[in-house]
């Protein structure tokens, strides 16, 4: 009988990258990402992780890298200004490529908890062109982080797992699975590219490039990019990310009478968007953070149908979306309880 525990969003994440075999655990503290690293200390001795907070997320990023590069599983976690000290180790881990799996666990905080800005951790897996998972829910932080060892393993590349402060600080029922073994100590044949003076750089950089399209390829097939064209109402068609997307169906009541997309995983699902598109008059984009899958629409469709979203202005710039502010985008009447 499958195990089934009570934990945070981070906690989840934590445990999936023990159970999918991790080797090494690091990070520096903050907010809202602090108890993934925690909760991955507290079963470091029982399970045989080497698990350290270093200096500063760039330490902790390269302590990660390092691991990955002799063939074993790691994971690194930060808050999302965290990744900005660690960018220049990131981005070029993109271009040198990894051998154990890396998973990247970022905690984005949307109306600034307890940081100094609301950044969006997507512009950055979208920047160093690797691929991104954002759960909405506990059971997918555990789920999509145990596939995203595996994804950077198949693809060569770390993989970023995006949660926000919601997800990241609330607790729910997660169906846990069997724990992995850990990798075994696996030098590569080729080490140049780990060295990224120019003559390797462009040769890695070009096969950065030339992985994209399987990068796509694995959107397009994941069970976390889902289409559902069952709405009736065929004026809007809705795209839903993360968290956002648990605020969409609460604000219409658990079943959509619009046809959707809800996205799991980056890059984008061209082809479910396109899909959706064809059969609605108008979209509209619910997502956590940044506009960034509003931007990224008129590459995708084109301008020929209305975008609602936070750049239209039919969902607040700033703060946190809520089932309320979701309601009233789609013009539904929301009763409180008071």
């Amino acid at each position: 009988m499958a195990e089934r525990l009570l934990l945070l969003g981070d906690e989840a994440v934590a445990l999936a990258a023990v159970h999918a075999g991790i080797s090494g655990a690091y990070s520096y503290p903050g907010t809202p990402a602090s108890e993934i690293f925690e909760y991955a200390e507290k079963l470091a001795d029982r399970f045989g992780i080497h698990a350290a907070w270093s200096a500063n997320e760039k330490v902790a990023y390269e302590e990660a890298l390092g691991m990955s590069f002799a063939g074993k599983r790691a994971l690194v976690s930060m808050k999302h200004v965290g990744l900005n000290v660690a960018a220049d180790p990131f981005v070029n881990s993109a271009i040198s490529g990894v051998n154990g799996g890396l998973v990247l666990a970022v905690a984005d905080d949307p109306d600034l908890h307890s940081s100094q800005n609301e950044q969006d951790s997507r512009y950055y897996a979208n920047f160093a062109r690797i691929p991104c998972l954002e759960p909405s829910n506990q059971q997918e932080a555990y789920d999509m982080t145990r596939e995203a060892f595996e994804l950077s393993e198949r693809l060569g590349l770390p993989v970023m797992v995006r949660l926000t402060t919601r997800l990241a600080h609330s607790r729910a029922d997660v169906v846990v699975g069997e724990s992995r073994g850990q990798n075994s100590l696996e030098k590569p044949l080729d080490v140049s590219a780990w060295t990224l003076l120019p003559s390797n750089a462009r040769v890695q950089y070009r096969r950065l490039v030339e992985k994209q399209p399987s990068l796509l390829q694995a959107s397009e097939s994941s069970p976390y990019n889902t289409v559902d064209l069952s709405g009736r109402d065929r004026s809007l068609g809705v795209i839903a990310s993360g968290i956002a997307y648990n605020y969409f169906m609460e604000a219409v009541g658990g079943t959509s009478p619009y046809p959707y997309v809800k996205v799991g995983m980056y890059p984008l699902p061209l082809s479910a968007i396109r899909r959706l598109y064809e059969t609605v008059e108008r979209m509209m984009v619910i997502e956590e953070g940044y506009p960034f899958i509003e931007e990224l629409m008129s590459g995708v469709v084109g301008c020929g149908k209305p975008i609602l979203g936070k750049l239209s202005g039919a969902l607040p710039c700033t703060g946190e979306l809520n089932p309320e502010l979701v309601a009233g985008a789609l013009g539904i009447e929301w009763e409180t309880n008071e």
